[in-house]
């Protein structure tokens, strides 16, 4: 039952209050990982396209991963965070780019 058990005490209908316990779901990082083959402008594609990033946010994702070797994309449950690493490989590998995308635990 939702937040009430049934049981029976020596003949006597008892009910017990219980609390679901909810808690937050894991959080993921998902990033995208520096290459020396993939063009800067398919780096930025991809964050508008997979992250509804604006273009000039795009931009400044792109150069941090140029020259720190990864970037943050986004923070996102595990499902998402895992839909998009999947879709952002898939659609880099159907282009012909090395791209990778990865996710990490929080």
């Amino acid at each position: 039952m939702s937040d009430k058990d049934l049981s029976w005490d020596n003949q006597t209908l008892v009910f017990q209050e219980t609390q679901d316990q909810l808690k937050e779901p894991s959080m993921y990082k998902v990033l995208i990982i520096n290459d020396d083959f993939t063009p800067m402008d398919f780096v930025i594609e991809v964050l508008v396209r997979f992250f509804r990033m604006g273009e000039e946010q795009a931009t400044q994702v792109m150069l941090h991963v140029h020259t720190r070797g990864k970037g943050l994309c986004g923070i996102f449950t595990h499902e998402i965070a895992e839909t998009k690493m999947l879709l952002v490989n898939q659609y880099a590998k159907d282009s012909t780019h090395p791209l990778l995308c990865v996710m990490e635990s929080i």
